[in-house]
């Protein structure tokens, strides 16, 4: 049974219908624990395109108004990408990323696995939106792929070749918005090759500035209201499944368990950690605390949205299929005839609560799959305006349709990183469009959830049934043979630390604690499984066991041998977009 919370702070015109555009930033702990280097260079990759095109873009439209959402793990590794730079810079200090090094150094290594490495990663790159723009670039990687094909060749080659490579590939990653304004990534993209040390450690310096200015560009956003900042417990752990293994079940009910697990012990007590270990470093970073959470994944169950409100969030996220299982599984057609779509709810067992000790319900909405898989998926094919107006149109169909406009709000999330690649211009032309049209438009008002939380009536929900944004239910991370067993070693890992952690004190119980969060990042499991492409399940495989690996080490214990050998079966997969994202809803 639904029924309606009053509220009455005022809010726009109630003709008008809310939009909120959210998107989230996140990228896993690539860190090799042992040595301190990074093993992919995806982190400041996205820091250099993606997050600074999308900062660039709200600078750029004073009137737009968007939430944008950090994992605090990936804040850390922007924070320490920046110092790096710095230090390489000002006195030599070690770059510990391959890649920046192979960038920085007046000579590439002759080693032959090292320029094989060199070679692999450069050819990870979204070739006809990076390079086919690009006549000398282009010729660059056509050699390139010869090379794989032949890597004996290697041997023979001078360092001209890997440093043009190296520096092109850099270029090619460099945001819309830097390309178009920064005078040295015009002169080094004219120039075409034979770079210099010189011009490649200008271009070091280019992304050392993008990567320190990128938080700060994001705080000043905030404080100056045109920004709400969110954040994603800690590590990106999926909550439900911390709290509950067993949660899988309720969308899913025959869901394939693992066989030697059947909880994850101390989950509740972990979800916290998550929750507010994340808050000091998201509060850190930008001088304020968040009033929402998007869940890592939006994955939300019950007992996850109580320990929401116990942690003082006044909001969160999820996907529809969540709403959708939840309200008797009941369609969107459905809830749009009865109104009970684009809302804010609150979950009835915490709108229940009196007492001293009672907390305030946190707020939750759900995610209009549609029009974020359309921006994901279907748009970066299209001319950017007619991308904008197909999605404002979309819009005000739903704005028409709506029972209760001024109640109404339409919830866009999505990933703010990985979609640009495959648009002309990174994006540009599409979101720059995008905010124009909705700032301006006379019917739809771009808000924030915060602004949101405080104008909306939201309606009370009776249960909630655990899921996540991805087709409602928890099966991307557990119900394969590959997830379940990686859920087997982690819990090992944890029954390990739970007989260790109290005989840590001070910086080692801390790295201890911090090393258990990353290896409980939901991203590992993300990848497993033989429908994703082999060279990524390959790269996760061994990042999930040498984060393992470092976490017993770091309480004493010798690894477990199993954790020297592959355990996931070799990806035969190529799925949309490689993988990296997903849309909310299977298809048909």
């Amino acid at each position: 049974m639904l029924s309606i919370e009053k509220s009455s702070t005022t809010g726009p015109s109630p003709d008008k219908v809310r939009v909120v555009l959210c998107w989230h930033m996140h990228q896993p702990s690539y860190v090799n624990p042992a040595s301190g280097d990074y093993e992919l260079p995806w982190t400041y990759l996205h820091g250099i395109k993606d997050y600074t095109d999308m900062a660039a873009h709200l600078e750029a439209n004073p009137q737009a108004r968007a939430v944008v959402n950090f994992s605090p793990i990936l804040i850390e590794q922007i924070e320490d990408y920046a110092e790096q730079i710095k230090g390489f810079l000002a006195s030599g200090e070690r770059l510990r990323d391959p890649l920046l090094n192979a960038l920085a150094q007046p000579v590439i290594s002759a080693d032959p696995e090292h320029r094989r490495s060199i070679l692999e990663q450069c050819r990870r790159i979204n070739r006809p939106r990076l390079v086919d723009p690009y006549p000398q670039y282009r010729q660059l990687m056509e050699f390139a792929d010869l090379l794989d094909q032949q890597p004996t060749m290697l041997r023979y080659l001078d360092e001209s070749f890997h440093e043009d490579l190296v520096t092109w590939y850099h270029l090619a990653w460099l945001g819309e918005t830097v390309r178009g304004s920064e005078p040295l990534a015009k002169r080094l993209i004219e120039k075409g090759h034979g770079y210099s040390v010189h011009e490649r450690r200008e271009l070091l310096a280019l992304i050392g500035e993008q990567l320190s200015g990128l938080l700060p560009r994001y705080r000043k956003l905030a404080e100056q209201g045109r920004v709400e900042l969110s954040m994603t417990p800690y590590g990106h752990p999926i909550l439900p499944l911390l709290q509950d293994l067993q949660s899988a079940l309720e969308a899913w009910p025959d869901a394939p368990m693992p066989e030697q697990v059947t909880a994850y012990p101390g989950g509740e007590e972990r979800a916290r950690w998550h929750l507010e270990h994340g808050r000091e470093v998201f509060e850190r970073a930008f001088g304020q605390a968040p009033h929402g959470c998007w869940p890592s994944e939006g994955a939300l169950s019950e007992p996850t949205v109580r320990l929401l409100s116990e942690c003082g969030f006044k909001w969160a996220a999820s996907g529809s299929g969540v709403l959708e299982n939840s309200l008797n599984g009941n369609g969107v057609e459905e809830q749009q005839r009865n109104g009970h779509w684009h809302r804010a709810y609150i979950f009835q067992g915490e709108a229940s609560g009196a007492g001293e000790n009672s907390v305030e319900p946190t707020r939750c909405f759900f995610r209009d799959d549609g029009l974020s898989d359309a921006i994901g998926f279907v748009y970066s094919d299209w001319h950017g305006d007619d991308a904008v107006a197909n999605l404002v149109v979309k819009l005000e169909e739903i704005a028409v349709a709506s029972k209760d406009p001024g109640n109404t709000v339409i919830s866009i999330i999505m990933d703010g990183e990985n979609a640009w690649e495959h648009y002309p211009a990174n994006g540009y032309y599409f979101l720059s469009g995008l905010y124009e049209k909705l700032s301006e438009h006379p019917r739809l008002h771009l808000t924030t959830f915060a602004e949101a939380i405080e104008q909306v009536e939201p309606i009370a929900l009776d249960r909630l049934v655990a899921g996540s944004w991805v087709y409602g239910t928890l099966s991307t991370w557990i119900g394969e043979v590959d997830k379940n067993r990686a859920w087997e070693l982690l819990v090992a890992a944890k029954q390990a630390y739970d007989s260790q952690i109290d005989k840590l004190e001070g910086p080692a119980r801390d790295r201890a604690e911090r090393q258990l969060a990353i290896c409980e990042s939901s991203d590992w499991f993300w990848w497993f499984g033989d429908y994703n492409p082999p060279d990524v399940v390959r790269d996760f495989d061994h990042l999930f066991r040498i984060q393992l690996a470092a976490l017993y080490q770091c309480l004493g214990l010798e690894p477990p041998q199993e954790l020297d050998h592959r355990f996931t079966h070799i990806g035969t997969g190529s799925p949309q977009m490689g993988g990296v994202m997903r849309q909310g809803r299977l298809e048909s």
